[in-house]
């Protein structure tokens, strides 16, 4: 059984790597990929594993870009510490998932799935998969804000969301950033801020920053299939989009 690992920390991917020579000891892993980027060009290159187990939030974005841009034509298991919605559509679409921290049972109970669906996969794997991605994409089931609540000196104050031009991540901090410069700490991460906003109006642009679309002022090709963003109002480092986020990025501000 040839394994591929997509996972961006070492300490998780190497956990997982035992747990499955543990189970399954004749198991050959192929490849431990970090990023999208890294993962899309692999599986372009490669012929497809017997199994991938796959992370969803990587160190440039979401695993589902993964399954955008390439055919995957084998059985995927998620590996998630996020929200309940994202387990309970892997559940109506029977793909599997392991909640970290990853134990060695959950990893027997999935790979016995792997063998008890692998002849049927082809044929009904791929339109789960597909069903997969288009349930946590859909708007209409996400809890979508329309505003924030935010602190302001002694005072709480209502941040509606036209007036949001990006969220942008500083250490361990997520400043709200209005269109009139003015920033406010959230109480959330970027990546649960992703899951609260509509995805027409915010595009995860790389780890530090969750960009409002009217916040695009100009975007310009850079190196190696990179995108340049000025945004509206200016943040004090430069913003990068990554090549293998620079379609979706497109896509995206087109629609």
């Amino acid at each position: 059984m040839k394994t591929l690992i997509i996972e961006d920390e070492q300490f998780a991917a190497d956990l997982l790597a035992d747990l499955i020579r543990g189970v399954r000891p004749e198991a050959e892993l192929v490849g431990v990929l970090g990023s999208v980027e890294e993962a899309v060009e692999w599986l372009r290159l490669h012929q497809a594993p017997d199994l991938i187990f796959c992370d969803i939030h990587l160190s440039d974005g979401s695993s589902f870009d993964i399954f955008r841009q390439v055919e995957v034509r084998c059985p995927v298991i998620f590996t998630t510490a996020y929200n309940q919605y994202a387990l309970q559509a892997f559940k109506v679409n029977s793909i599997d998932y392991l909640l970290k921290p990853v134990k060695r049972e959950d990893v027997a109970a999935a790979l016995r799935m792997y063998d008890e669906s692998r002849q049927h996969y082809v044929a009904a794997g791929l339109g789960n998969l597909q069903g997969l991605l288009q349930t946590l994409q859909a708007p209409a089931q996400r809890p979508l804000r329309s505003r924030f609540l935010v602190k302001a000196g002694p005072s709480i104050k209502v941040v509606q969301l036209p007036e949001i031009a990006y969220f942008q991540a500083e250490d361990a901090v997520v400043f709200l950033v209005t269109h009139e410069k003015k920033r406010y700490i959230v109480n959330f991460t970027l990546d649960q801020l992703e899951e609260q906003l509509d995805p027409q109006l915010f595009f995860r642009a790389n780890r530090q920053l969750l960009v409002h679309i009217t916040a695009v002022r100009e975007v310009k090709p850079y190196l190696k299939g990179r995108l340049y963003l000025l945004l509206s109002p200016a943040t004090a480092e430069d913003v990068f989009v990554s090549s293998s986020r620079a379609a979706a990025f497109k896509h995206w501000l087109d629609s």
